[in-house]
C-alpha cells in the first residue's frame, strides 16, 4: 500500500515529513489525515531523540491544495462529517505537538493545505507560493482551524477579508502581514527550513519544548498569567541535566551536548 506520507531523517534529531500525492497537488484525502493523525500522535507520545520536524510537500507546484474534492464528490453528509472529524483530530495533534514543526511551504497552499502550515509553529514559504483560505466560494468556511489561526497571524479585519473575500495572497504579502517568517527563493525553501531546525535541534531541546508552550498557552489569558506560566515552565528546566551541562559548557568555551535530561 503506497502511503500518503514521505519520511525522512537527515539527522538523529531533525525529521522531514512530506506530503506526497504531488499528481493531486498534495491534497488531502481520507487516508492522508490517517496517516497525519496517526503520525503527530505517535511523536506527542514518544518523540525519542527529535528535536524538530520540517513538514513540507512534493514537487514544486504545490505545499497542498486542501481538502481532495474529487473524493469528496458525492459524499453523503454523515461520511463527510466522519472524514472531516479525522480532519481535525490530525489539526489538532499538529497544534499540540511538544517538538517544533516548520512549514516549509514550496508551493501553493490552499484550504486545509494553508490551515496545516498555520497549524506549524512558524512557516517558512518559496517566493512564488500562494496562499488562500478560499472555503466560501464552495459554500462551506475554514473548518481545521483556519479562522482562529489566521486572525492571530495577521489581524482580524484583514482575516475576515482574506476569508470572505477568498482572496489569494502571495508570498510577499504573507511575510509583510507577520504570517510568514521567511520568503526563500524558488527551490530552497526546505534548505532554509533544515537551516532553522538545525539551529532549533543544538538547543536544549528541554527548554525548546517548554518555551514552545510557554508561548503556545501563555497567550490564550492573561499577561500575569501567561507570566505565571512562563515561570512554572522555566522551574522545571533548573534542576535538568540539559541546564547544567549547558552552563558548564559556556564557562569551558565550547559547544554544549544536550541529551534531552
Amino acid at each position: 500500500m503506497t502511503t500518503m506520507l514521505e519520511l525522512t531523517q537527515p539527522t538523529p534529531h531533525l525529521l522531514v515529513v512530506t506530503l506526497n500525492r504531488p499528481e493531486v497537488l498534495n491534497a488531502i484525502n481520507t487516508r492522508m489525515g490517517e496517516e497525519l493523525l496517526a503520525l503527530w500522535t505517535r511523536l506527542i507520545a514518544e518523540p525519542g531523540e527529535l528535536r524538530c520536524v520540517v513538514l513540507t510537500g512534493a514537487g514544486d507546484r504545490a505545499f497542498c491544495a486542501g481538502g481532495d474534492l474529487k473524493e469528496r464528490n458525492g459524499m453523503t453528509d454523515a461520511a463527510w462529517r466522519a472524514q472531516h472529524e479525522i480532519f481535525e483530530r490530525a489539526f489538532f495533534a499538529l497544534l499540540d505537538m511538544t517538538v517544533p514543526v516548520i512549514a516549509a511551504v514550496n508551493g501553493h497552499a490552499y484550504g486545509g493545505g494553508l490551515e496545516t502550515a498555520l497549524a506549524c509553529d512558524f512557516i517558512y514559504a518559496d517566493r512564488n507560493a500562494k496562499f488562500s483560505l478560499s472555503e466560501t466560494r464552495l459554500g462551506i468556511m475554514p473548518g481545521g482551524g483556519g479562522t482562529q489561526n489566521l486572525a492571530r497571524a495577521v489581524g482580524e479585519r484583514r482575516a475576515k477579508e482574506l476569508i470572505l473575500r477568498a482572496q489569494a495572497f502571495s508570498a510577499g504579502q504573507a511575510a509583510e502581514w507577520g504570517m510568514v517568517n521567511h520568503v526563500s527563493e524558488p527551490g530552497q525553501v526546505l534548505a532554509d527550513a533544515l537551516v532553522a531546525a538545525g539551529n532549533i535541534a543544538a538547543n536544549g531541546p528541554l527548554a525548546v519544548r517548554q518555551a514552545k508552550k510557554s508561548i503556545h498557552y501563555g497567550l490564550q489569558g492573561d499577561l500575569r498569567t501567561g507570566c505565571r506560566f512562563e515561570i512554572e515552565a522555566y522551574n522545571r528546566l533548573v534542576s535538568s541535566d540539559d541546564r547544567h551541562e549547558g552552563v558548564r559548557a559556556f564557562n569551558e568555551k565550547r559547544a554544549p551536548q544536550f541529551k534531552g535530561q
